[in-house]
């Protein structure tokens, strides 16, 4: 019997082999792309809502997909910072900008991964038979909503309860806690940090994200210095270019920034994911739907997993999160081709990179969230947007973030 079963064992296909499979009821990826990341407070976005960006940007996304709107079911757009993650502006900006009101709506809040939590809820209820089509999308307007506004209110009688303090630790700080708990210096987090801004610098001047970013209207609002704020003259522009990285930075450069969160901390805001405007979205069918109406397959969502770490070493989600989607699919390490992991803090990805084995050489190859900015709502549906060009038809994919409040989240996909 033994020998049977090592025999059967030969013969039936691998993991790998089985996902790469295709299927009828598979959940395939029709188009995935992005807005430009601007800079909090004073880039292209600056003035406009997450209403305007969502509204402009999904316009373009329903042109560029071609997709026929009366085929979407469901809408899920994740966001952290607009009152009720903008339930009601999100669900007017999706009418506006041309899906029918027979399309439901619904908005996603689970901090970080947000954007991610709405691609993979999308693609589960196509899964389980609820819907056949439907967006899975993030957005967020830090210009607008980032800052003390946005600091949690709790129960007087609840604020010392030794849990829920862990939770309303600043994220700053819990990065500091990683660093220190697994002995992250700073030299190495620069290091990190410079790398990034190196690989996106270069991805720029050399047009690799053109293929991901739709180019959407904005206006910003000239404030003369005798005006009221918001009442100066209005330009209108497109944005289409990421705005954080920048030449020239080095670990030598950063070396030199003041620590924002410890006076003897080693996290700055050159080694922190940026303050970021910006939008993103994920169109998921069914394969019968997309190949009964010939839509382009860019590829198939295989799995996404979520789990919880001690808030106050929230950042170490991805350590976690990663093992645990590979587990799940079968998969190892060295199955996946390309790794999307968000750079939050360069000290927490550095340690879930490290932790997880992660080759350097395929891991936010066109730089992250320290260069490129965190839309804190819109990152996971960004990274999808980022990882499909990267991947060669066949190749694995796995994208993941920290959660604030102590999560990580991480997903497979397939290129075809």
């Amino acid at each position: 019997m033994d020998r049977l079963n090592q025999l059967a064992g030969q013969l039936s296909p691998s993991s790998k082999q089985a996902l790469l499979q295709k299927n009828p009821d598979d959940v395939v990826i029709v188009g995935a792309y992005r807005t430009a990341m601007t800079k909090g407070g004073r880039g292209g976005f600056k003035d406009v809502g997450s209403d305007w960006i969502l509204t402009k940007f999904l316009e373009a996304f329903l042109k560029k997909t071609g997709v026929d709107p009366t085929l979407i079911e469901d809408v899920a757009v994740g966001n952290v910072l607009n009152r009720a993650a903008g339930a009601s502006e999100h669900r007017g900006a999706c009418l506006a900008a041309g899906i029918p009101n027979s399309a439901a709506f619904y908005a996603v809040n689970r901090q970080c991964s947000s954007g991610l939590m709405a691609v993979s809820d999308i693609a589960n209820k196509i899964k389980c038979g609820e819907i056949d089509c439907g967006i899975g999308a993030g957005v967020e307007s830090m210009s607008a909503n980032y800052g003390p506004q946005s600091i949690p209110k709790v129960d007087p009688e609840l604020q010392e309860n030794e849990q829920m303090a862990k939770c309303l630790i600043p994220m700053g700080i819990t990065n500091e806690n990683v660093a220190e708990k697994y002995s992250i210096p700073r030299a190495k987090q620069d290091a990190f940090a410079a790398e990034s801004y190196r690989k996106a610098e270069h991805a720029v001047s050399l047009g690799l994200f053109k293929s991901e970013i739709l180019p959407i209207e904005a206006y910003t609002r000239e404030d003369d210095d005798d005006d009221d704020e918001g009442s100066g003259e209005i330009k209108k522009s497109i944005v289409d270019t990421d705005e954080g990285p920048r030449k020239g930075v080095t670990a030598e450069s950063l070396g030199k920034l003041r620590p924002a969160f410890k006076p003897d901390g080693v996290t700055h805001a050159g080694n922190a994911s940026q303050v970021s405007d910006g939008a993103a979205a994920v169109l998921l069918m069914r394969r019968s739907l997309a190949e009964k109406h010939g839509y382009p397959i860019q590829g198939k969502f295989v799995m996404c997993s979520s789990v919880g770490v001690p808030p106050e070493i929230m950042g170490i989600g991805p350590a976690v999160a990663i093992p645990s989607v590979l587990k799940k699919t079968g998969l190892t390490v060295s199955d996946v081709d390309v790794f999307e992991v968000n750079e939050a803090f360069a000290a927490q990805c550095l340690y879930s990179a490290e932790t997880c084995n992660i080759p350097s050489d395929k891991l936010n190859i066109n730089g992250g969230a320290i260069a490129l900015g965190h839309p804190l709502g819109c990152t996971g549906a960004r990274q999808y947007a980022t990882i499909l060009p990267l991947l060669k038809k066949g190749q694995i994919g796995l994208t993941s973030m920290c959660i604030g409040t102590g999560m990580g989240a991480a997903s497979i996909l397939i290129r075809e």
